[in-house]
């Protein structure tokens, strides 16, 4: 889903990210307002808790994954459990945190920084909305009305698209155009569990499973792993094309078994439950007993996190 106040570079844009509760989905919400430079980065190796600043310590894991050769033309990253991460999408963007592994949005984060990320020996994925249209967004006006769906509740600006139409597939295939051109290392596409949600489309879980594989093949067609977002019905069907998982609030909605698929097939889940330090006790060791990479984050996904390894 949306927010505004995105993270930048310097200068404020606009930002997106979440997941919409309908349809007794899970409800992972990633939005807010930004404008938070910089940050605190709290490391937990193992279920308690310590803090350290940005740049000063860290989760570090000498081997954020393989680099193997894909389904495309080219080999390709594939992260491991274990792999330390930060996900922000909002403040000014701090690229100081010792992690392996940043989720930012794609649209957001310039080529550059993400190439001084290459430098630094770091991996990126990029996120986008591949579920809905966000009327902020460059590539906006090419969505053709019929596509554009029912409002996502709580998100203003942005609807659920009709994932079936031949021009929203086309404008996908020109993010992962651009994902590819800014050398993202992995994409990670939202909102790609329309077929829960009340869109106005009657979309089936066979229209979902056809355009989740369609943005899986582009991906690895492109050099880029992709990883699943919160589609936790259609792991099952879904576990051989995506090449890890990121989620949302598991653990507060009890879904987390859902997940291990992913570990026992040796693919990061990259796990998210918003709040404050007061959660650690309840959240890190049954995360860290599933091998998940577990994040405590603020709602609008600032720099601030607690790791819970």
């Amino acid at each position: 889903m949306a927010c505004s106040g995105a993270s930048s570079e310097g200068g404020s844009s606009s930002s997106s990210s979440g997941n919409d509760p309908g349809a007794g989905a899970s409800s992972g919400q990633d939005g807010g307002n930004g404008g938070i430079g910089g940050g605190s980065s709290t490391n937990n190796p193992g279920g308690g808790g310590s803090t350290n600043t940005p740049g000063t310590g860290g989760d570090t894991n000498p081997d954020p994954g393989s680099t193997d050769p894909g389904s495309g033309t080219t080999d390709r990253w594939r992260p491991a459990p274990g792999t330390s991460w930060q996900i922000q999408y909002t403040g000014t963007f701090d690229p100081s945190v010792d992690v392996q592994v940043f989720d930012i949005d794609l649209f957001d984060i310039s080529a550059q920084t993400i190439t001084d990320l290459h430098a630094k020996g770091k991996k990126v994925i990029c996120y986008f909305s591949a579920g809905s249209y966000e009327n902020w967004r460059p590539d906006q006006a090419q969505f053709p009305a019929a596509a554009l769906g029912k409002n996502l509740d709580g998100w203003p600006g942005e609807k659920w698209l009709d994932i079936r139409d031949t021009k929203v597939r086309t404008i996908m295939k020109a993010r992962l155009d651009l994902a590819k051109q800014h050398r993202c290392d992995a994409v990670d596409p939202d909102n790609v569990d329309g077929y829960r949600q009340n869109s106005n489309f009657n979309l089936t879980a066979a229209d979902q499973l056809s355009y989740n594989r369609f943005l899986a093949t582009e991906a690895h067609a492109r050099g880029m792993s992709i990883l699943l977002k919160n589609d936790l019905d259609q792991i099952g069907d879904l576990i051989a094309d995506f090449d890890g998982a990121v989620n949302e609030q598991c653990m507060e909605y009890d879904e987390c078994d859902t997940l291990t698929p992913f570990i026992s097939a040796n693919k990061a889940v990259f796990h998210i439950e918003y709040g404050s330090s007061s959660k650690v006790n309840a959240v890190c060791p049954p995360s860290n007993a599933l091998n998940f990479d577990t994040l405590i984050k603020n709602l609008d996904l600032d720099a601030t996190r607690i790791s819970c390894r």
